[in-house]
């Protein structure tokens, strides 16, 4: 706003700041030229500081370099994430969900577990995948220390898991995928 009290005359460097303001609005189209060409007919008619602010006050304003600079960093970010994301899920092992009839396979360190992990991140009896009525697979934390993880999501309850999701028992991950392991 501007330092000249509101009740005093615009001045003609005061309407032409509040027009280039319009104009480039128009030109980002964050106005329509409608509303452009109105808008600077009413600043030319504006009677005082007060009515020119008026005039722009809705428009959105331009981005800073700050604001421009943190967007492009939280940008990169966002994509070296997605790449690291994308590198390590082709080289994750591939665990197939069953095509048998079982309803259950445990997954722990244990010997009598279905699926068993020597990893010491893994408790003696991790997780279970459950098949439920409608041949859906469930993953299930038993009370592991270490967690269960969903695509990174630490399960705190039972989670329904489908081929192509990332599972993780401790430190030990796979990449799910129906019938034979390829």
């Amino acid at each position: 706003m501007s330092s000249t009290h509101p009740h005093f005359r615009a001045s003609d460097g005061e309407r032409d700041r509040a027009i280039d303001e319009l104009r480039d609005r128009a030109v980002e189209g964050r106005i329509s030229h409608d509303t452009f060409v109105g808008r600077v007919d009413q600043a030319l008619r504006a009677r005082n500081q007060h009515e020119l602010d008026e005039l722009v006050a809705d428009l959105p304003r331009r981005q800073t370099f700050r604001q421009r600079l943190t967007d492009a960093v939280a940008s990169m970010s966002d994509f070296t994430s997605k790449l690291q994301s994308a590198w390590r899920k082709p080289r994750l092992p591939r665990l197939a969900l069953p095509d048998d009839n079982r309803l259950r396979y445990v997954v722990g360190r244990g010997s009598a577990c279905d699926l068993v992990l020597s990893d010491l991140t893994v408790s003696r009896v991790h997780a279970e995948l459950r098949r439920e009525g409608d041949g859906q697979w469930m993953l299930v934390d038993l009370g592991s220390l270490n967690g269960t993880r969903l695509n990174g999501w630490r399960l705190v309850g039972p989670a329904r898991v489908k081929s192509g999701d990332e599972i993780s028992f401790g430190d030990c991950g796979f990449l799910l995928t129906h019938g034979q392991p390829t």
